[in-house]
């Protein structure tokens, strides 16, 4: 090979090399299809009860105050047999109501154990060392799916004395791990269709395409569709073992995820932002002074002279002062990066609520390419 054909050869490799970046571009991030999506119907359902928790020591529901806790009492009584007087004055320290929730996983089955959270309804000082008698847990529709039962946990602590008080965590909730046994099972529409509808986290067009274009490929053309940027049909196999497969299969597939949409968070409450890696601002210049407004008033006594038979009067004299800090003008360069903006921000020497109006001037001005919301 003579030495003006190796010269050749080595610009090319040379500028191939350099222009590999435009040319291929990078992977886009890989996630798993059971991350972003989730199966229309497979879901857990909330459950709720009202219970009673007894044995505590003295720290039970006054019931002077809370008269529901002697109703339910009384009316547990009459169902075993105990007929409480009329009138009777009933002074309970040691009973307890409470609210019972719970979460029904999807397909649970009768016999299963779920666990449950208890939290007072009352006014009791805690539920610590008390037990939580059955209690029926109710779906959206009425119907009773599970029964709670059990002595709870609680993570907190508590002492008083003389008028003193000291607390650690919440005494007035906690939890009983495998507390409440499944009765009923909710029907899901699993085995009635031939077609399971997949349920996106974000609506995207690119990611729904990109799913069914996975399972497609994993499964055959044919066996998925993107019906929005929400949601993918998929097709499902006729038996129900085979189905169970197939949602395993394609559940672990690698979905390329695009780069999302530009976009700001800010809470208003906090002053958190939070922004992600697509967020860019455009050139600009922003200047950001504080004005701040002071008012003292200062009282003013103004006394009559002698013999003159006048009165002692009391005024307020205001003094209000304005002052403005100077601000000067920042020149900010374009960024195409989030290290670029999170520098041209911190240029500003700016505090987290003035930076939130920096932002909206600069989403009004049109020099913030990014969504902002507010939350």
């Amino acid at each position: 090979m003579t030495t003006q054909r190796l010269l050749k050869l080595l610009i090319a490799l040379a500028f191939v090399a350099a222009s590999a970046a435009v040319w291929w571009p990078t992977q886009a991030h890989a996630v798993r299809l059971k991350e972003i999506a989730a199966v229309q119907g497979v879901r857990p359902n909330q459950l709720m009860g009202y219970g009673l928790v007894v044995g505590l020591d003295g720290t039970g529901d006054q019931t002077t105050q809370t008269p529901f806790t002697v109703q339910s009492l009384n009316a547990m009584l009459q169902q075993m047999g105990i007929t409480v007087p009329p009138g009777a004055a009933m002074q309970l320290k040691n009973v307890a109501a409470v609210l019972v929730t719970a979460s029904l996983p999807p397909f649970a089955q009768p016999g299963q154990a779920i666990d449950i959270n208890v939290s007072s309804l009352g006014n009791a000082k805690s539920l610590r060392g008390g037990t939580l008698i059955a209690t029926p847990l109710k779906g959206a529709d009425g119907q009773i799916y599970a029964l709670a039962q059990g002595n709870m946990v609680i993570s907190g602590a508590g002492a008083s004395a003389n008028g003193s008080k000291v607390t650690v965590n919440h005494l007035s909730a906690g939890r009983i791990p495998n507390g409440a046994t499944v009765e009923r099972s909710v029907p899901t529409p699993w085995l009635q269709s031939s077609i399971a509808q997949l349920d996106l986290q974000s609506d995207d067009f690119n990611t729904a395409r990109e799913v069914a274009d996975a399972i497609n490929k994993a499964k055959g053309n044919g066996t998925a569709e993107a019906q929005n940027g929400r949601t993918v049909a998929v097709r499902l196999p006729a038996n129900a073992g085979e189905r169970v497969a197939f949602m395993a299969d394609i559940e672990n597939l690698d979905i390329s995820r695009a780069t999302p949409a530009a976009r700001v968070v800010v809470n208003a409450r906090t002053g958190s932002i939070v922004m992600n890696q697509a967020v860019t601002i455009g050139p600009c210049a922003v200047a950001h002074g504080n004005l701040s407004v002071t008012i003292s008033s200062t009282p003013v006594i103004s006394q009559p002279s002698p013999m003159s038979q006048g009165q002692t009067v009391s005024e307020q004299k205001s003094d209000i002062r304005i002052n403005q800090e100077p601000g000067a003008l920042i020149q900010l360069p374009a960024g195409t990066k989030l290290t670029d903006v999170v520098k041209a921000l911190n240029a500003l020497g700016a505090n987290p609520q003035d930076l939130l109006a920096i932002l909206q001037a600069m989403k009004t001005a049109g020099a913030l390419q990014a969504e902002l919301e507010v939350i």
